[in-house]
């Protein structure tokens, strides 16, 4: 027989197929006791802390069938010596089952020591691995179990990628995790799985500081998955993922670093975990990243996502402040990725609430500008951005005069009743929320809402199905009235005055909220014309029928109209 190539081995060789023989045959027996072990009805905490330690060792012999081992004396001594501890365990595991045991003590003892002599081999079958002295051959990779395999199944299939992570060279810990990506994508179940053998956090915690490109990209996809999951948040952050996870973020990899802003997004919607992410110099990382320009969308929106949760911490968004975000944000909320333009936007407005002099510094770095263009009607912005942006031009900008000033200059006005009429229901209803806060801020924008046509819309959702759109509209008519020329352009229309006086009547009892609509009756009556197409109205009887059932406010309104009725027969008379 002709010389092997280098690195093929002799399958027909005695020493190889007596060496076969041993390790199948010791594979066999760890699989048999792991069978057994569950019929185990005692000490039970123990015995799954030895079952779990023996499916990592199968796994790891059955990773060793797939390298040429045949001159390895260590090999060969280890298996002698496992087998050794196999067959004592499986006398233990007996004595077990049947209740045949002398003391409880005495067997805790035992088991104890059992545990101890599986993990030494462990750790010794990890010694030889990293070493590199074995080469690896044509691997036979343990099939991820069928869709709905029992927990069995799956737990023996992510043990045995553990394994092959924490024995294999480089490729095999590649592709170990590439597979454990593929099953927690595909099926959540495994991540329950991971979640139960709790060491597999560690371990993928542990490669994200591995100077291999593909094992780092590799675990922070993983644990990007797991941190999908609030139950188990908390076990990537015992096993210290936060720093591993920065340190990705600024020496990492493109794929690494996105993987890794995703992880710590999640991580942070819980904000006991700001000051962790603050304290390894996450901020600083993160504010680095939003402020290059060459960043890939994909790895702006989970930092600004980021950075947008750690806002609510005043004193991490103090530093923020100082260190520039509030420009950086103000330009990214131009941005055409819409996931980069919500979180910016919702950065800016989570970082202003409650502080006036944070507000003031996002108006003077062209805020204000930047929202108003998100929900210009011609602009390329989704519904859901624009909701986003009204709700933040509510927030940062309404509890100031100039602020407001600003916002009149930029035609916002132009914009709300554009949504008003044509937008989708979500945006029309915040739209009609956001003139009604507007109306009520100054006269300067119950004046601009009035030349801009909103009173003509306001009437037609006073007949609205939806009770707080028919109060939202009445509250805001009644106080754009107030203002002379809104008064004098709405009784210009007869028919807004016989709608108000129309929904008063018993038949539309649930059409609106009447104190509301009494208000905006008296505050028409200031005005000639006003009381007379009031009083003239072929509805005035309802009012009457209010007055008469002692409504205060109609009996108010029935006075003011008798009482100018009376002034004016009155001044005919006298001038007759």
């Amino acid at each position: 027989m002709g010389e092997e190539s280098k690195g093929q081995r002799d399958t027909h060789s005695p020493e190889s197929s007596a060496e076969d023989s041993s390790l199948r045959k010791t594979i066999d027996f760890f699989s048999s006791l792991i069978s057994l072990s569950h019929s185990i009805k005692v000490f039970s905490a123990k015995w799954q802390s030895i079952r779990s330690k023996l499916e990592e060792l199968s796994s790891g012999l059955i990773a060793l069938e797939n390298c040429d081992s045949s001159e390895n004396p260590e090999i060969n001594g280890l298996i002698l010596s496992m087998m050794v501890t196999i067959t004592e365990s499986y006398d233990l595991a007996r004595r077990c089952v049947d209740l045949s045991y002398s003391g409880k003590l005495l067997m805790q003892s035992d088991l104890d020591l059992i545990y101890a002599k599986l993990d030494t081999h462990s750790r010794k079958l990890s010694e030889i691995y990293n070493a590199g002295v074995l080469t690896r051959g044509f691997a036979i990779i343990v099939s991820r179990p069928g869709f709905g395999a029992c927990r069995d199944d799956m737990r023996f299939y992510v043990r045995d990628l553990v394994t092959r992570m924490k024995i294999g060279d480089i490729e095999m810990k590649r592709q170990a995790l590439t597979n454990l990506h593929a099953a927690v994508v595909e099926d959540e179940k495994y991540v329950n799985v991971i979640a139960e053998l709790g060491d597999i956090v560690h371990v993928l915690v542990s490669f994200l500081d591995s100077p291999e490109t593909e094992i780092q990209e590799g675990s922070s996809k993983v644990v990007s998955v797991i941190t999908g999951f609030d139950s188990y948040k908390s076990a990537v952050i015992g096993a210290g993922a936060i720093a591993p996870l920065i340190r990705v973020l600024e020496c990492g990899s493109q794929l690494g670093k996105e993987a890794s802003a995703r992880c710590l997004q999640k991580l942070t919607e819980n904000s006991d975990n700001a000051w962790s992410v603050s304290a390894h110099g996450g901020v600083t990382a993160l504010l680095k990243i939003c402020s290059l320009g060459d960043c890939r969308t994909e790895l702006i929106g989970p930092a600004c996502g980021v950075l947008k949760n750690l806002a609510g911490v005043e004193e991490i968004r103090r530093f923020m402040v100082e260190e520039g975000a509030i420009s950086t944000f103000t330009k990214l909320s131009r941005s055409k990725d819409e996931t980069v333009q919500i979180n910016s936007i919702e950065f800016l407005q989570n970082i202003a609430s409650g502080d006036e002099f944070i507000r003031q510094m996002i108006v003077k770095e062209g805020g204000i500008r930047a929202l108003v263009r998100v929900i210009e009607p011609r602009s390329a912005c989704s519904s859901k951005t624009r909701e986003i942006s009204l709700r933040a031009i509510e927030n940062l900008c309404f509890s100031s005069t100039s602020s407001i000033g600003i916002l009149l200059n930029y035609s916002f006005v132009d914009h709300l009743i554009c949504f008003l009429r044509n937008g989708e229901v979500s945006v029309q209803e915040l739209a009609l929320k956001v003139a009604v806060r507007l109306s009520g801020t100054s006269e300067e924008a119950k004046k601009a809402l009035g030349d801009a046509g909103f009173m003509a819309e306001l009437i037609k959702f006073l007949d609205s199905k939806s009770f707080e759109v028919r109060e939202m509209a009445a509250e805001a008519l009644a106080g754009m009235v107030l203002v002379p020329r809104n008064r004098k352009r709405f009784v210009q229309d007869d028919r807004n005055i016989a709608l108000l006086l129309q929904l008063l009547g018993p038949e539309q009892e649930h059409s609106g909220n009447k104190k509301l609509l009494l208000s905006i009756l008296m505050s028409l009556t200031s005005s000639n014309s006003g009381r007379r197409k009031i009083a003239s109205s072929g509805h005035l009887k309802n009012i009457e029928k209010l007055a008469e059932a002692e409504v205060y406010d109609a009996k108010k309104l029935v006075r003011k109209l008798s009482t100018n009725r009376f002034r004016t027969m009155f001044s005919g008379f006298w001038h007759f």
